[in-house]
């Protein structure tokens, strides 16, 4: 990874800026940090091993409930646009993402599936790639730019069939969604068992993301009858143990119509506002994720080269053991070979080759080898010159496999994995840190940056 790619990779993040928001800008800058084909943290952790997915540059907010509770129309009002059908009866039959783009665009489920790789997995439930689509339009309105909708299916009690097992669906996208909005509308749908039990599942599991609504407040009547529902969907709510909890809240909202003014209360700001607040903690946790990750990179580079050096240590010890076990072999034939030579020569010629001196100190050596092996049989002699064969054949063997050694990383793979490791530390970290300070310089002054 050369110093040129470093600074490309470093200014594709900045080339992002434009006119954005702040917390735009930060998700999509920490989405380029991972997505580069040759140098983004995706494929730098995948070399070493390690699985990471790039985060998300928007927050996914489901919406679910019964049918005509108002979901469909809540995200055309948040968007400014007609983009979701509304009505009495069941218009949305399948999911529907919402999302901002460049242009006016309506996705199909595969198409969908290959725009958001997080959802990837939805394609194993069957039957709901063909009820998935995904409606993208311009709009920039609120915080658009950094929500996606997810619109579910109303869902009703009774021998009302799905073409696909709706309530595994939701549940599934309840996993990856940071908000779900619950929608309880006041025309006696609120009280469907479907509804509860899918909540009461949520719950167990992500209650944190879990918003509940009460809808249409003002087709509810009067005041009174506001409180009367609320009471009833609160009252079924607790007999739930799972949703029995202190804290509960249920902001009244309904879009609302000038030429149909109310005088109910309308809370839908404070669904914008859960939905802003959800974005800056996920801008948040997006940061805080990068940070994880480049240390799990960090800690898997320096773990395997420490697992490259100590292989290299192993492998030059088993060279050395299997030097010292070749030359043991050797050295038996070579000595028996070595006696049965000298043993055919003649003194006088020994002691031509070898001097007087040499003489001497070999039949000191030798002398007790030759008569104990003089005073056996020839079969016991036999006997030991095939077992010094046969130890040397075992110790050539052990020779062999004691050569055998593990691989190691090239001189050039190791330069690589260092200089990937650089990037991390220097490039990434940097940018964190860059982008970390970005974020809070939104909430407070200069001075308390020191």
């Amino acid at each position: 990874m050369s110093g040129k790619i470093k600074s490309r990779i470093a200014a594709n993040a900045d080339s992002l800026s434009g006119s954005v928001s702040c917390d735009e800008r930060i998700l999509r800058d920490c989405h380029q940090l991972y997505i580069d084909a040759d140098s983004g943290l995706v494929a730098v952790a995948q070399s070493v091993g390690v699985t990471l997915l790039a985060p998300r540059k928007k927050i996914t907010v489901m919406l679910m409930g019964n049918h005509s509770a108002g979901k469909s129309s809540f995200i055309n009002w948040y968007v400014e646009e007609h983009i979701q059908r509304t009505g009495v009866a069941i218009e949305t039959q399948g999911f529907s993402f919402v999302t901002s783009g460049r242009k006016r665009e309506s996705l199909t489920g595969n198409a969908t599936l290959h725009l958001y790789p997080h959802f990837k997995p939805l394609h194993e439930l069957k039957g709901v790639s063909e009820y998935l689509g995904t409606e993208i339009c311009t709009s920039r309105q609120k915080r658009f730019s950094l929500v996606t909708f997810v619109d579910s299916p109303g869902l009703v009690d009774g021998d009302m069939k799905y073409p696909f097992d709706v309530d595994q669906a939701i549940m599934w996208l309840g996993e990856l969604c940071d908000l779900i909005l619950v929608f309880f509308d006041p025309m006696g749908q609120a009280l469907c068992k479907r509804t509860l039990n899918i909540v009461e599942k949520l719950n167990e599991k992500h209650g944190e993301r879990l918003r509940f609504y009460l809808s249409k407040a003002d087709e509810a009547g009067g005041e009174s009858d506001r409180q009367r529902v609320m009471m009833q969907i609160v009252q079924e709510l607790c007999k739930r143990p799972g949703l029995n909890k202190c804290g509960f809240d249920m902001p009244t909202i309904y879009v609302p119509n000038p030429s149909k003014p109310s005088r109910c209360v309308n809370q839908i700001e404070e669904a914008c506002r859960t939905i802003e607040k959800t974005i800056n903690q996920t801008v948040q946790n997006t940061l805080n994720s990068l940070e994880k990750d480049c240390e799990l990179i960090t800690e898997a580079i320096e773990d395997t080269l420490s697992q490259d050096r100590q292989t290299s240590v192993d492998n030059r010890r088993a060279r050395c053991k299997g030097c010292v076990l070749a030359l043991l072999g050797f050295s038996v034939p070579f000595m028996l070979m070595a006696a049965l030579v000298l043993g055919s020569f003649s003194r006088e010629l020994l002691e031509m080759a070898l001097g007087h001196d040499g003489i001497e100190a070999l039949s000191l050596y030798l002398a007790p080898v030759v008569r104990g092996f003089d005073s056996m049989s020839v079969e016991y002699q036999l006997y030991i010159c095939g077992g010094l064969i046969f130890l040397s054949f075992i110790l050539l063997i052990l020779a062999r496999f004691s050569f055998r050694t593990l691989p190691t990383l090239s001189g050039r793979q190791k330069r690589q994995l260092q200089e990937k490791l650089d990037y991390v530390q220097e490039v990434v970290k940097t940018k964190k840190k860059k982008l970390y300070e970005e974020y809070l310089r939104q909430s407070v002054g200069d001075q308390d940056m020191d």
